[in-house]
């Protein structure tokens, strides 16, 4: 795996609302696979493997294994990598406008 990962797989990633519970759920500390199929008792564990399979590609999260278990651990970097690119730059510069904007109506 890269060290940069791409975005369009960071975007696809976050782009389903149970992967990000997953995320989510991983933000407290590293879950087993079998906890997160404990959590999500509505999918089966395939399906919770190729959603975690999603998530590794992007780089979203990183799995280790002890043992039989396999711990998934939570990578926010390239969700920081994602703010930091679109999101921070953008919020920078509807701020400003808004001050203008204000700045304009206080004059």
């Amino acid at each position: 795996m890269s060290s940069e990962p791409n975005d369009d797989s960071v975007f696809k990633a976050l782009a389903h609302p149970r992967r990000r519970l997953m995320l989510d759920l991983m933000k407290d500390g590293p879950l087993t696979t079998g906890m997160l199929c404990e959590r999500f008792d509505d999918m089966d564990r395939c399906t919770v493997m190729q959603h975690l399979k999603v998530l590794e590609e992007a780089e979203l999260v990183v799995a280790k294994r002890d043992g039989r278990e396999r711990w998934n651990h939570l990578n926010s970097l390239p969700i920081k990598q994602i703010h930091d690119r679109w999101i921070s730059e953008y919020a920078n510069h509807a701020m400003s406008i808004l001050d203008r904007l204000k700045f304009d109506l206080e004059g």
